[in-house]
């Protein structure tokens, strides 16, 4: 899920003072796991508008990569075209700007730097396949530029496939198929969220490696078109893929009080289906505390107009409200019972593990 542009811009809405107390208090956190293990975000969110203290925070909490996406992907054709090459100049300037606190990550070495620096590794992300029109040629020219990572789809129909809310049931396409296969030519890891299963489904089977659903939920828990089946996640798991766990709350369950115990199901079922070397956290969420204030509940309002639905926020899961959830997640595993090498590989060496197979 694409995060309106709107809520760069409301700070006052959005505040990080809230961070020292309740469940985000630093004080909680002190040595933690997460601080020692690698921790992997494979499809979160980093901003411009962070302060440096915050930035911190999600560093101190152990947090040492993460793949962000590059720009709106609900466009088309030439406006898609030059939204991405934007996006990367954004993202390269906000890295260049703060060198001490991240690097753009290329291959997983700089993940490994990152961490003796640290820094926080950032992976680039298209949402969607609409920048590459139909030109082949344009995978080799954003790769170039640092892509590593691209969805196939973004909901509804392209060139590419189907999206999970696309009306008809139509898998990928000719040019997707060739797409696949440019992708794992180049070394661009293939992202299915997303996608309708159809297009899951053909996209795991026409690929010659590893591919990701970097920020999905598991539909046997809770039915939602954004989630994903038992039966794609063991394609994906079959094929040596990973699927990412999202934290947005109205595809995990439709409750907000007790919601993150919702979350550990999802990601229990998802290791059941899938197996323990093929889950991970993708939290599709963003690092500040958010307050549901009147003025920011007004502010969604205008933003959303006639397509506001009050059921569907906050988006977030309190528990996970802020730039340490990857701890709360870790305590919370780690009560129902799975070991540290387990929670190891669910929090960030299963997705370093698909980004050096396919990425290097």
């Amino acid at each position: 899920m694409y995060r309106r542009d709107f809520i760069k811009m409301t700070s006052a809405a959005i505040g990080y003072s809230a961070l020292g107390t309740g469940l985000m208090a630093s004080s909680k956190y002190q040595s933690t796991p997460t601080q020692k293990s690698l921790v992997f975000d494979a499809m979160g969110e980093i901003r411009d508008v962070y302060p440096r203290k915050l930035v911190k925070e999600i560093l101190d909490s152990g947090l040492n990569a993460i793949t962000v996406t590059l720009c709106d992907p609900k466009t088309f054709e030439h406006e898609a075209f030059e939204a991405a090459k934007d996006g990367i100049l954004h993202y390269d300037r906000l890295i260049e700007k703060h060198p001490d606190m991240y690097k753009k990550a290329i291959q997983v070495s700089d993940i490994d730097k990152s961490r003796q620096e640290g820094k926080l590794a950032i992976f680039y992300l298209f949402q969607n396949s609409t920048q590459f029109g139909r030109d082949l040629d344009l995978v080799d020219m954003f790769y170039g530029l640092g892509v590593r990572s691209t969805q196939i789809t973004y909901n509804y129909q392209n060139w590419a496939g189907a999206g999970c809310k696309e009306r008809t049931g139509a898998g990928l396409t000719n040019f997707g198929l060739e797409l696949v296969e440019k992708m794992n030519e180049a070394g661009m890891l293939i992202d299915l969220s997303h996608a309708n299963m159809q297009t899951m489904a053909d996209a795991v089977d026409a690929s010659k490696v590893p591919v990701i659903v970097s920020h999905t939920a598991c539909e046997a828990v809770y039915k939602n078109a954004r989630n994903t089946t038992d039966e794609n996640m063991r394609l994906v798991a079959k094929k040596g893929g990973v699927i990412g766990i999202c934290q947005i709350r109205p595809f995990v369950t439709n409750i907000r009080k007790g919601a993150f115990e919702h979350y550990l199901n999802h990601i229990e079922h998802a290791i059941k289906v899938a197996g323990i070397d093929h889950v991970s956290i993708g939290s599709d969420r963003d690092h500040r505390v958010i307050e549901m204030s009147d003025e920011y509940i007004a502010e969604l309002k205008r933003e959303e107009g006639n397509n506001f639905d009050a059921s569907h926020w906050p988006l977030f899961m309190d528990e996970l409200n802020g730039p340490r959830r990857m701890e709360v997640i870790w305590d919370g595993l780690k009560k129902r019972g799975l070991s540290e090498r387990k929670l190891e590989k669910v929090m960030g060496q299963n997705n370093y593990r698909i980004y050096k197979e396919v990425v290097g």
